[in-house]
């Protein structure tokens, strides 16, 4: 009933910025709280940042100052501002969100599908 939906990666030179967008459709309430990931090929999958309901946010060393979360909650969409991208942020992001549904208000995680990202001249 709901869905995480990815868009915004692609390919940029060293330097360059993208902005990755996540979308929750369906039987959305609320959204308490969303984070990105990424992910290359044989190693986990690692924090990037999070961001909470109140605008706390969360980054990880290797991005702070560079990228920049943040949320339209009225259209329950997060986004991940990418700055001054290096070849070492090549990877796939995700997007996970605890998602609180209608009437029963219950959070459930959700995560999107996964989009690439990849840093090369």
């Amino acid at each position: 009933q709901v869905q995480l939906v990815e868009s915004g990666g692609g390919l940029v030179q060293p330097g360059g910025s993208l902005r990755l967008s996540c979308s929750a459709v369906g039987s959305v309430f609320s959204i308490p709280d969303m984070g990105w990931y990424r992910q290359t090929p044989g190693k986990e999958r690692e924090l990037v940042a999070t961001i909470t309901s109140s605008g706390t946010t969360n980054y990880a060393d290797s991005v702070k100052g560079r990228f920049t979360i943040s949320t339209d909650n009225a259209k329950n969409t997060g986004f991940l501002q990418m700055n001054s991208l290096k070849p070492d942020d090549t990877a796939v992001y995700y997007c996970n969100a605890n998602v609180r549904v209608p009437y029963t208000m219950r959070t459930y995680p959700y995560w999107g599908q996964g989009t690439q990202v990849t840093v090369s001249s």
